[in-house]
């Protein structure tokens, strides 16, 4: 079976993140200091670890049959290649900041003004569709101290927690696009690694569903039960199982976590009560 090429961040959180992913997955990698190629020891993947901003690229050329990236990336170098699946993890922004002292009262703060960024391609489309005429200063690093150090008015950064911002004296004004990493692929990825593709999504959407979706036990009054079920619907119908006590069930059920913490007051009103919240190692849908 032929090996899949995946190119991977060499360094950062994108570069933990995607190592962890397919630890996961049960994929082993040994990931030395200053190794750029891997190849996994149970699975058919090489890793080629790469500049962010380099991936799209080496994916579109077919050096890397698909990469792991951040959408704002796949969106600034606008290359031939497709997007696979969200990965949901490394979230983060592309977003306007200015002075935190200026006074802001839309977009047209920008007329005229120097905006730093690494994103010039985004920023430049931002700016058209709004019909702002700014001048761009593209820069490949350290955007945030652009404006202190008087090369801009202002920046156009990826932000995640906003703690960068703060320490510069900026602050966010406007979001351009929200981002995370991604899976992207060559269009003409050869027929022999498509299986090993087929295999490595697989797994990676089971470990996916584990983390969006929660084991739930809970215990009730047998005549609370169908309310429970309608409030806290599963993934197709709830277990319900006697208890010893006469008169309770045990309810089992898989649920969005998200849609669970929306609902715990409901619960606990509708009569459950000893909730357990569980966590999913995989999930196979």
């Amino acid at each position: 079976m032929s090996r899949l090429k995946i190119a991977v961040q060499k360094s950062g959180r994108l570069s933990e993140s995607s190592l962890k992913l397919f630890e996961e997955c049960g994929i082993k990698i040994s990931n030395g200091a200053g190794t750029l190629r891997v190849i996994a020891s149970n699975f058919p993947i090489e890793i080629l670890f790469l500049r962010d901003d380099d991936i799209p690229q080496y994916v579109e050329q077919n050096v890397a049959d698909i990469g792991i990236v951040g959408e704002n990336m796949v969106a600034e170098k606008n290359k031939n290649v497709e997007m696979l699946e969200q990965l949901g993890f490394a979230g983060c922004r592309l977003s306007l900041a200015i002075p935190r002292e200026e006074n802001y009262q839309g977009t047209d703060y920008f007329a005229n003004k120097r905006v730093a960024t690494s994103y010039p391609r985004l920023l430049g489309e931002y700016f058209k569709k709004h019909n702002i005429s700014a001048i761009i200063e593209e820069i490949s690093g350290s955007v945030e101290i652009a404006p202190g150090i008087g090369l801009a008015d202002a920046i156009c950064d990826i932000v995640s927690s906003g703690s960068t911002l703060l320490t510069n004296g900026l602050r966010e004004v406007e979001t351009i696009m929200k981002s995370q990493a991604v899976i992207i692929a060559n269009r003409t990825i050869s027929s022999d690694k498509r299986p090993v593709l087929d295999k490595l999504l697989f797994r990676i959407k089971a470990v996916k569903n584990s983390g969006e979706n929660k084991y739930i036990l809970l215990n009730a009054p047998r005549e609370a039960i169908s309310g429970i079920c309608k409030i806290l619907p599963g993934m197709k119908s709830p277990t319900i199982l006697p208890l010893a006590e006469e008169g309770w069930c045990s309810l089992h059920s898989v649920v969005k976590e998200d849609e669970f913490w929306e609902r715990i007051d409901q619960l606990k009103k509708a009569g459950a009560e000893g909730i357990l919240v569980i966590p999913i190692e995989k999930m196979i849908m």
